[in-house]
């Protein structure tokens, strides 16, 4: 921001007047960032000379809350802050880091000056967002988005027109403002290069968090010349090994023309083009290497071989091959083997599809990549999941699932990333792991992703970026290593579109998307109807599964199953639970009406005649209730036979096609009415 020193406190305090008068900040007596600044804070209610009813100073507990959500920044920016107190000591000067809502969360600086500081709340507790306390370097900084001098009288308050400040921003890896770091002096003591001070402390609190972030990632140095590589204003690209830009220092974002939304979200290709294959393959001697940028520019890139070799060495390794290429058998394997049953994933063998997804899943999730499930509910995506654990190298591990729309947000996010003891009240004194620490080492299974809450969506992009978690209320974050599985029945780019799913996260859990197809849409529902009623057979303690008439077979086979694999398998229970003491086997009395109706009744073409409504018939003749039902059903068959035979004029081919059976069994169902 530039500074007007020909400005005197008086005509800066004549300028104020103007505004308050007439809205407007008269010409040249002040920048236009000022100018704008003033009139945000008229807007905001504040008076300069007048003292706020309530200053803003936030509660202790508030203040400790905050602390402990800014750990990493303050033990980052600590370090850098003692090193600028040293610079300046004796100077008449007070250092303050703020969060990104300007918060302050630490100062230091000479006792003396301290003391005047505290005066106007420039300490630990208050705010200094522009509505709370006008222009001023921090509360500016955050709404301008840059670095920042407010040079005395240029503050909206008159109370704080002592001061000069400088402040510069901090920013995150992934683009977002992380906090504000300012120099504070008696504005008659101000230089400029305490600007220039600030803005260099802030970079270098900037690169700390980046490589506290991106410790496990490959990392990236650029330059426009090859001698800046490794100094203080270098530009810093965390890249993940299959090419996606997973952190850029502000220096690298403003080079390579990246937005905080993109981080995360785009890969080197759409940087520097077809020279990204070379960047990803450098050799790994440390040397530099010229590149163009999609924006013409040039710039030196070295890499860090020490970091990508420890990268690879932590990639978990793929499947155990035999001699004859094949995966060894996993421990889910061999356990359903030993139960003399296969594992679920050689139940959908029958399935192209599905066989092709679980092995494209299994290959990208033992390098770690998520995998993303899509498909309408009821299609059986938490049992994919289940089997992509099983079939998988963390097979022994657990395997954990969390449903996102079950909760509110309040409690979703202690039951995802834990609390510690005592976090808030009514906290388990013990504290609690939170379900992703639970997945240590296996497998986390989120279902309905597209349901989480937009807070929490942040929370976790960060722990997928970090693969650390930090429990409600606790100072240091915990390492986790665990796979990703996501579930959804709706479109998540749609929501993305729609601005309900962060894009950077949706990137993020869309390592690989398998759309899992709905049941009407499968070639193996025979097969699943078997596996379904054995299932069942053991829950309900029955010695053998159920047989099943082959023409309920096929005429279940005909039904859309709006409700997919979890309305089968419901239809199958309800069938299970009406067979007599001595029945084994499954006839079309023992499934409901209503399905019978849809199912059984109903013609294989859409434009044949519709069965009639079973509202619309007679009532059967007064019996027991188990005869009665017989009785119905019998009657029910009867007459949608009729009416297939009718509407196909006799031909018993045509008419078995529309009631969605055999001829054969079309003419074993007219011998049994008849006898």
């Amino acid at each position: 921001m530039q500074l007007t020193p020909q400005a005197t406190a008086d005509q800066l305090r004549h300028a104020r007047r103007c505004l308050l008068e007439t809205g407007e900040v008269p010409e040249g007596v002040v920048s236009l960032q000022v100018s704008l600044s003033w009139q945000r804070s008229q807007m905001a209610g504040l008076s300069p000379v007048e003292p706020p009813v309530a200053p803003p100073i936030t509660s202790a507990a508030d203040l400790r809350r905050a602390l402990a959500c800014e750990y990493d920044l303050l033990a980052h920016a600590r370090p850098v802050m003692e090193f600028l107190h040293d610079q300046m000591r004796d100077s008449g000067s007070v250092i303050v880091l703020a969060d990104s809502q300007g918060l302050l969360l630490h100062s230091l600086g000479d006792a003396d000056f301290l003391t005047r500081a505290e005066r106007v709340s420039l300490a630990p507790g208050a705010l200094w967002r522009e509505e709370h306390r006008g222009t001023n370097a921090i509360g500016t900084a955050i709404a301008n988005g840059c670095p920042t001098v407010i040079h005395g009288a240029e503050h909206y308050l008159e109370r704080n027109s002592f001061l000069t400040c400088s402040a510069s921003p901090v920013m995150a890896p992934d683009g977002r403002l992380r906090g504000v770091l300012d120099i504070s002096v008696d504005q008659s003591g101000y230089h400029p290069h305490t600007f220039a001070l600030v803005r260099s402390a802030a970079r270098m609190i900037e690169d700390r968090l980046f490589h506290a972030r991106h410790i496990n990632d490959p990392l990236l140095r650029l330059h426009p010349h090859v001698e800046g590589l490794g100094a203080v204003g270098e530009g810093l690209l965390a890249v993940s090994e299959d090419g996606w830009i997973m952190g850029a220092n502000a220096i690298a974002q403003h080079w390579l023309n990246l937005s905080a939304s993109q981080i995360g979200a785009i890969t080197l290709d759409r940087v520097f083009g077809p020279q990204a294959l070379r960047l990803q393959s450098l050799p790994a001697t440390g040397q530099p290497t010229r590149v163009t940028t999609m924006q013409g520019h040039t710039l030196y890139v070295r890499d860090e071989p020490d970091r990508r070799r420890r990268v690879w060495a932590a990639t978990p390794v793929s499947h155990t091959r035999s001699r004859s290429g094949a995966a060894a058998p996993s421990a889910a394997a061999a356990a359903a083997a030993a139960r003399g049953r296969p594992p679920m994933a050689q139940d959908r063998r029958d399935d192209r599809r599905m066989v092709q997804a679980l092995t494209r899943a299994l290959r990208v999730q033992a390098q770690g990549i998520p995998v993303l499930l899509q498909g309408e509910a009821g299609t059986g995506k938490e049992v994919f999941a289940r089997t992509l654990h099983a079939e998988g190298d963390r097979a022994t591990k657990p395997f954990v699932a969390v449903n996102c729309a079950s909760l509110p947000e309040a409690l979703m996010e202690v039951e995802l990333f834990g609390h510690v003891g005592g976090a808030f009240p009514g906290a388990r004194p013990e504290g609690s792991p939170g379900r992703i620490r639970q997945a240590e080492g296996g497998t986390l299974f989120l279902d309905e992703i597209g349901e989480l809450a937009p807070a929490l969506q942040a929370r976790l992009l960060r722990v997928l970026q970090d693969k650390q978690v930090v429990p409600v209320g606790a100072l240091h974050p915990e390492p986790v290593d665990f796979v990703l599985v996501c579930a959804t029945h709706q479109a998540l780019r749609d929501a993305v579109s729609a601005s309900r799913f962060r894009e950077d996260l949706y990137w993020r859990v869309n390592g690989l998307t398998v759309q899992i197809p709905a049941l009407r849409e499968r070639g193996d529902t025979a097969d699943l109807i078997d596996d379904m009623l054995a299932s069942i057979a053991l829950d309900m303690k029955r010695v053998e599964p159920p047989r099943i008439t082959v023409e309920v077979v096929e005429a279940l086979l005909q039904h859309p199953w709006p409700g997919n694999l979890r309305q089968l398998h419901a239809v199958l229970r309800t069938a299970c639970a009406l067979l007599g003491p001595h029945e084994d086997e499954l006839h079309w009395e023992h499934f409901s009406e209503d399905l019978w109706y849809d199912v059984f009744s109903r013609p294989y073409r859409d434009d044949a005649p519709a069965a009639p409504r079973i509202d619309s018939l007679p009532p059967p003749p007064l019996a027991s209730a188990e005869e009665a039902s017989e009785v119905n059903l019998r009657r029910l068959s009867h007459s949608a036979i009729e009416r297939a035979i009718q509407a196909s004029n006799g031909n018993m081919s045509e008419a078995a096609r529309k009631l969605g059976i055999s001829r054969n069994t079309l003419y074993r169902r007219l011998k049994q009415v008849s006898d």
